[in-house]
């Protein structure tokens, strides 16, 4: 998805990784995935490392390709990956990845991916958020990397 991008298709699904439900979550703005699009997923694995209740709106699916996940593995973490092959096995998805490397992982085998900060502004551009600026302060006093440009 390009930074210009406004709206999701309605068949789309979006899947997280880690940093992007913990970050959400430490600024009271979970609610904007929902919101966003009403199919979120995440991996088994992002739930043990997210490590909280689960809002029924999200829902767990198991990567079926275990051994591709363990060859992503060896370059990302265990989140990261298994976000990635539930993205490749998962049409009409958008995949939610913060960590630089992973990201350029994603954007090198041709998925569709945008980070936090982009959800953030989409968001933002749909009203769902009323203060962008606030929102993006609230992750800067958490130290959650965000780009010049913000």
């Amino acid at each position: 998805m390009s930074k210009h991008s406004s709206s999701f298709a309605v068949n789309e699904i979006i899947i997280s990784d880690t940093s992007c439900l913990i970050a959400l979550t430490n600024i009271g703005q979970l609610e904007v995935l929902r919101k966003l699009c009403p199919n979120v997923a995440i991996a088994s694995e992002v739930a043990d490392e997210y490590g909280e209740d689960l809002p029924d709106w999200i829902f767990i699916k198991e990567v079926l390709d275990k051994e591709k996940q363990k060859i992503i593995s060896q370059k990302l973490d265990k989140g990261e990956s298994a976000s990635i092959v539930l993205a490749m096995e998962t049409e009409n998805s958008l995949l939610v990845l913060d960590d630089l490397q992973a990201r350029k992982y994603a954007e090198n085998i041709g998925l569709k991916k945008i980070g936090t900060i982009g959800l953030l502004q989409i968001a933002s551009n749909l009203g769902i958020i009323d203060d962008f600026s606030e929102v993006i302060e609230k992750l800067r006093e958490l130290k959650f990397r965000i780009p010049k440009e913000f």
